[in-house]
């Protein structure tokens, strides 16, 4: 039996030897910025680049914690312009981050539906559904942020004509009905409203949920009949969160207060992340996280992510609200390091807010 030595295979040159994905490739491929790390201090002041295939100027957010399931961008629409008509096999949700105007979605050569938006407004597209955003104030730009699980899709088909081409239409997701984007949903009890279009999630009432923090209150949101998914939490002053951990992908952006939050992987040294309005993280995959608000007014944020609550990836109950001694994501207040009391009593002090933590 004859047997081919290595020598008989052409030699890659070191530098080659660890190749980009084809999402990668792709992101390069569309001549704006890719914006890496653990964070971003404040998202409205990012730097944007033209960017052809849009027809606006943009920037992309490739975060360390995201696993390549999924990405984020920013977009701005020139004053009375609209971006150009999109289609793609990969899910999106898009939040408002400022300005007013107005999106047009439709299915092949179906009717078209328009619904209105402003600083603030969430939403989904339907997946593969043509669509397109307009800018409804000619005197100032407005900015979208989307995340998308544009990482995970170009990476399974490698194949850019087959993800923003493809003609096949999801009509058991959006068939171009009169209404889709109306605002209507169903709230159920365990917090979450589904819905096509949130109109401010920066003012939305959250519920109760006690288990995640005193005084927490969120609210989940299922969007387009999508595999993603979005939540807003918001906590009182002088309150923080229970550190807790789950599967990659989660963008948590501040919509109001001031605060930081930690993130570690289990046993290591905590990493902090001080921010405002406008800031992003995103934690890796099974580290713990925890968020204070240490301002002197209640804090909100919105995290999308590639987690639906209606349409899972993995099979089974989330745990987020569940201590790890029994085998959940969450660390009890009465568990954590005593550390962390210490610096937030210490960071509420200097803001002159008053600590509301229960007791030990």
């Amino acid at each position: 039996m004859n047997t081919e030595s290595a020598s008989n295979y052409e030699r890659v040159d070191g530098t080659a030897e660890r190749m980009d994905t084809p999402y990668d490739a792709w992101a390069a491929s569309q001549g704006i910025d890719v914006v890496k790390g653990y964070g971003v201090a404040n998202v409205y002041e990012l730097p944007l680049k033209w960017w052809d295939r849009m027809g606006g100027h943009g920037v992309f957010i490739n975060l360390q914690g995201t696993g390549y399931l999924d990405d984020a961008y920013v977009c701005s629409i020139p004053p009375g312009k609209s971006l150009n008509p999109q289609r793609h096999l990969f899910e999106e949700l898009v939040y408002v981050l400022d300005g007013r105007g107005a999106t047009t979605v439709w299915q092949g050569n179906g009717a078209k539906q328009s619904f209105e938006w402003q600083k603030g407004s969430l939403f989904a597209v339907p997946l593969n559904a043509w669509y397109q955003h307009f800018n409804g104030q000619g005197d100032r730009e407005a900015r979208l942020l989307a995340v998308t699980d544009a990482p995970l899709v170009f990476n399974l088909f490698h194949c850019e004509d087959f993800v923003m081409n493809n003609p096949y239409v999801f009509s058991d997701r959006f068939k171009g009905e009169e209404g889709y984007f109306a605002g209507k949903g169903r709230l159920y009890k365990d917090r979450v409203l589904e819905t096509n279009f949130v109109a401010d999630a920066i003012h939305i009432e959250p519920i109760a949920w006690h288990e995640r923090g005193k005084g927490n209150r969120t609210i989940f949101f299922e969007l387009a009949e999508s595999t993603m998914g979005a939540h807003v939490s918001e906590f009182p002053v002088g309150i923080y969160k229970k550190a807790h951990r789950h599967g990659p992908g989660a963008h948590v952006m501040i919509l109001t207060g001031q605060g930081y939050s930690f993130m570690w992987p289990e046993g290591q040294e905590r990493m902090r992340f001080d921010w405002s309005p406008g800031s992003i993280i995103v934690p890796p995959e099974e580290w713990f996280h925890q968020h204070f608000n240490s301002g002197d007014r209640p804090a909100r944020y919105l995290a999308l992510k590639m987690l639906s609550r209606r349409y899972k990836l993995v099979p089974g109950k989330i745990k987020s609200d569940v201590s790890i001694k029994q085998g959940g994501m969450q660390i009890e207040y009465e568990d954590e390091d005593p550390e962390i009391r210490r610096i937030f009593e210490e960071s509420c002090a200097r803001s002159g807010a008053e600590v509301q933590m229960p007791k030990r």
